[in-house]
Formats: structure tokens, sequence, C-alpha cells
């Protein structure tokens, strides 16, 4: 058994970045599903080890908790270091940043399950009410990093170079979202490509929702 406890959900495209990183870095680790649908986040059990009752959630092997993915890549990336998931330069580090930033902080937030669950209790949405706020937002995000991608210089085989970094993870991982809501990828030939790209790596494969235990 691993050191490393992972906490997750097959289809939750926070829990696929943290799985692609540790892929990536090669770790072992135990992998504990919750079923976001099912509710056992909220279970006692597991608001026990993550109080904020969200995945995914990281337990090293001396206890401590890491939570929010994008803490827990980083935090990976500095304990070990190859391969790297940010460039060495304090300019590519805040582009890739920025990137992982535009769907992290920008996209994921307004379409992640508990506020389209609010979007159906708190303003009655109907199922297609549902589907156009998540493709919107996923557009909104989707049009400028296109933008950025395809004008850019420093954007190559991958969002930034010739090797995946966390604007890499972060862009599969939504992409993997969108398409259970039918976003149309069409507009976007880089943000298509590079996902492509990644998508040939066995790290990415393996973290996929669909190659997990708990997938359905």
């Amino acid at each position: 058994m691993s050191d490393i406890v992972l906490h997750n959900y097959y289809r939750s495209s926070t829990s696929y970045r943290v799985r692609i990183a540790l892929e990536m870095k090669g770790l072992n680790y135990e992998y504990v599903p919750h079923h976001l649908r099912h509710g056992e986040h909220l279970e006692p059990a597991y608001l026990a080890v993550n109080p904020q009752g969200l995945v995914p959630a990281l337990i090293l092997g001396d206890g401590k908790l890491l939570t929010q993915s994008l803490a827990i890549i980083e935090f990976l990336d500095e304990t070990n270091p190859e391969p790297p998931l940010l460039p060495k330069d304090a300019l590519g580090r805040a582009r890739v940043r920025m990137l992982a930033q535009m769907i992290a902080c920008d996209i994921h937030p307004v379409n992640n399950l508990r506020v389209l669950t609010s979007l159906r209790i708190l303003f009655g949405a109907g199922d297609q009410d549902v589907v156009n706020w998540f493709r919107h937002w996923v557009n909104e995000g989707f049009q400028p990093i296109e933008k950025i991608l395809a004008s850019s210089p420093e954007t190559g085989a991958f969002c930034h170079g010739d090797t995946p970094s966390l604007a890499d993870i972060c862009l599969v991982a939504q992409i993997a979202s969108n398409a259970r809501f039918g976003v149309d990828l069409t507009p976007y030939p880089t943000i298509s490509r590079i996902h492509a790209a990644c998508m040939s790596l066995p790290a990415f494969q393996k973290a996929a929702p669909e190659n997990q235990i708990d997938a359905e």
C-alpha cells in the first residue's frame, strides 16, 4: 500500500488533474473513491478527513492533509521535481499558471457539480438550462485561451513548449468535463491539437476518468 492516499471521484475534473500529476511523477497512491452524486463526500467519515467536503484530498504518509488541486500539484512538483510541471524561468511559470488559472479559477468554479445542482434547486433550472450554462462559461474561457495559445510563440506541442505542464493538466481535465455537456471544440483547433498530444501520453490515459476503479 502506498503512503499517499488520494480521496477523489473518477468524474471530478479536479481529481483528474491530481491523478495526471501523480502518474506523470510516477508516484504510487491509494485510490479512495467518493461518489459525489450520491453525497458520499458529505458523510461524517469523509468530513473528518476533509472538513470542506470536497475532492480531491491528498493524505501524505505522515497524515498531513492537502486539498485544492493546484496546491496539491505544485506540492508534488516541488517535492518530486522530475518531470517538471512548471518552467524554470519566472515568466514561463507565470504564463503556465495564467493558463491553468483561466480554467481552474474562471471556468471550473461556476460549472462544478454543486453550482449546477444549486441552479436546479434554487432557480428551477431544467436540464437544457444547465447544459446551456455550462457551455456558456466554457466558451467564455476557451475563446481567449485559444487566442493566446494560437498566437503565442511560447506555445509548442503543448500549452508551453514541447513538454506537458500544469496548464495542459487543467486543459485536459476540463475537456473531459466538456464532453459530458456536448461542448463543441471545433472553434478551438489549437486547444484540440494540444489535447490530442496530451492524450497520446500514458500518464494522461491512465488517469482518465473511464480508467478508474469507480468509473460507471
